[in-house]
This record gives structure tokens, C-alpha cells and sequence, in this order.
């Protein structure tokens, strides 16, 4: 299914062809402002390289396990270094008392050290001659942590983060090699830096769907996630409801992991809370399983309004028509 699913304008080998010198770098700014510019958003260079990223990390984790064993580059160990920066500032901006329950504000202190030292961190992981494009790069890195005005974090910030990675691809400092490491390593470590935003901080949900979303935060770990499941010789959708499975292999899988930390942050009765999550378990195969996501991630994330709205556009992610 991803294979057709490819949009044009990217091939599943490599989904960001490397940026020649001759680009002129410059600060994304957003570019839909009405549910009419919608169509352009489509019609972009962006969603095509955008999409491709996502494809390209789904076909490249099919079948593999997180703790299978994988080239982790330069530039990987100096991202997981970045997000340990920003995980340990948590730790130094402890919450503050207040009495509203949510959105502890101590989140905006937080931010406001990403904010200002975001460009430095992201020269940091770039190659030096590509240190231009870090004013560019840096604005996705601060848009994927959440929103400090309103203090809620939801897919379209997780969408930043991969724009993030996929810009890093575009500019030469992530590989196609790199692939298992984005996915297991880098974007794993991420997940675990935004739960600990949100258990920290107490961080709404960026429009929750409630029990009709997927996931009140995340949603590409479950598109990876039941990638890394395809032709899994004993786990099948049905088993993501026993709690035996949930706590003998998530660590190996997105899936599980991202099940397990719903349970510890959801009481009552699974198909209640997770309610989507729920009829996934119905599904016969992992495949479908996948090709629906994939579809759902389109359609619930990518082509709403309230989501795309946030969006920047840049030279690397530009909303110019993808060429025929």
C-alpha cells in the first residue's frame, strides 16, 4: 500500500534529495491562512517531501525490531545529545504552584530557554558548511514541543518534529542509512522527552478529539509502530489488549510502548478512553492495520485546517507546486 501511497515528487530510496548550495535559506513563515489554501498545502513540494519522509521511515521499519542492531551516525548521537539538553532543562524548571491543575506555567520558562538558544543547539548537530540553514531548520525544532501560550502539545507539534528531521535529511546531515536510527533512536528518544513534558507540566491536548481521536498527543509511532508488526510471526492486532504482551515486548515496539504509557495515564475500561485504538484490535492483519493508519493519518492530521494552519514553510519545506 505505501508503495502506491508514494506521492509524487519523492522516492521511497530517498525521500529528501540533498539541497545544493546555491539554496538561499530562509525563516518558514505560515502560509495557510483559510481552509481554501488547503488545496496548495496539497499541492506543495512540502506535504510531497513531507509524506515521503513518513513513507520512506515506514517501509524502512517494517519487520524490525527496536533493539535490532543499526548504523547510529555523527549526527544521530548529536541529536539524541540535543533532546537530552532539553529533557535536563525539565529537570532544572521544576513546576511552579498554581491553582489550575493543567498547563503549569513553568512550561513557558522552559520554552523560553528553547526559544532562545534553538538556533545554536541545531548549528551544533549541522554540519559546518550547512550552518546556514540552522535559523531555518531551528524554527521547526521550537514548533514541536507544544505551544507555550496556550501550554498544549498535540499531532501537529509531532508533525514539526518530523518536518524538523526530514529538513535535517534535505540538507545532508541525516543519510538514507540513517533511517532505523531516526525512527528508534532519534524520534523514540523524543517521544520520551514529550511525555515527560506533558507528566511534568501537565500540557492539554492540542485539539483532542477525546475517545474518537487515535491518541490524545502522538500519531506516528502507531503508523511506525504497525509497520515494525508486518508478518510478525505471533503478535497480532488483538494482542495489544493483553497487558501480558503490553509489558514483555514494548520495549521492541512503538506500538506497545505508546499502548503501555496509555495505560498508565488512562484509568477505566481500554474500549472507553481508547476507543479507536480499541477497534484496531479487530483488524485482522498488521497491514491493513498500517494502510488505514496511514489513511487516517491524512485525513484526521494532514488535511484539517486547525492542524495545517500552524505549519511553516520554508526553503527546504516549500510551499511551492510540486513540478510536473
Amino acid at each position: 500500500m505505501a508503495e502506491t501511497d508514494q506521492p509524487s515528487g519523492s522516492t521511497p530510496e530517498d525521500e529528501a534529495p540533498e539541497v545544493t548550495a546555491s539554496v538561499t535559506f530562509m525563516v518558514p513563515k505560515k502560509e495557510i491562512s483559510m481552509v481554501p489554501d488547503m488545496g496548495k498545502w496539497k499541492r506543495s513540494q512540502a506535504y510531497a517531501d513531507y509524506m515521503g519522509f513518513i513513507l520512506t521511515l515506514n517501509e524502512g521499519v517494517k519487520g524490525k525490531k527496536l533493539t535490532c542492531e543499526y548504523k547510529v551516525s555523527e549526527t544521530v548521537e548529536k541529536l539524541l545529545d540535543l533532546l537530552g539538553t532539553l529533557d535536563q532543562w525539565i529537570n532544572e524548571t521544576p513546576p511552579v504552584n498554581q491553582p489550575s491543575r493543567f498547563g503549569n506555567k513553568a512550561y513557558r520558562t522552559w520554552y523560553a530557554k528553547l526559544d532562545q538558544e534553538a538556533e545554536s543547539l541545531v548549528s551544533a548537530v549541522l554540519p559546518a558548511d550547512k550552518c546556514a540553514a540552522a535559523p531555518e531548520i531551528a524554527v521547526y525544532l521550537k514548533e514541536s514541543v507544544g505551544n507555550p501560550t496556550r501550554i498544549d502539545y498535540g499531532t501537529g507539534h509531532e508533525a514539526a518534529f518530523a518536518a524538523f528531521l526530514c529538513c535535517l535529511c534535505k540538507v545532508g546531515a541525516l543519510r538514507v542509512d540513517d533511517q532505523l536510527a531516526i525512527a528508534f533512536k532519534v524520534f523514540d528518544r523524543y517521544l520520551l522527552l514529550m511525555r515527560k513534558l506533558q507528566r511534568t507540566y501537565r500540557m492539554e491536548p492540542a485539539g483532542s478529539q477525546g475517545v474518537w481521536g487515535l491518541d490524545d498527543f502522538q500519531f506516528l509511532p502507531f503508523i511506525w509502530g504497525s509497520a515494525q508488526f508486518i508478518d510478525h510471526p505471533t503478535i497480532e492486532p488483538r494482542h495489544l489488549l493483553e497487558e501480558r504482551v503490553v509489558n514483555e515486548h514494548h520495549p521492541d515496539y512503538m506500538f506497545l510502548d505508546c499502548i503501555k504509557f496509555i495505560n498508565e495515564m488512562k484509568t477505566g475500561p481500554f474500549a472507553e478512553h481508547s476507543n479507536q485504538l480499541w477497534n484496531i484490535s479487530a483488524v485482522p492483519s498488521w497491514s491493513k492495520v498500517n494502510q488505514g493508519l496511514i489513511r487516517m493519518y491524512k485525513a484526521e492530521c494532514l488535511e484539517k485546517f486547525p492542524v495545517i494552519q500552524h505549519f511553516k514553510f520554508g526553503s527546504l519545506l516549500s510551499i511551492q507546486p510540486v513540478k510536473p
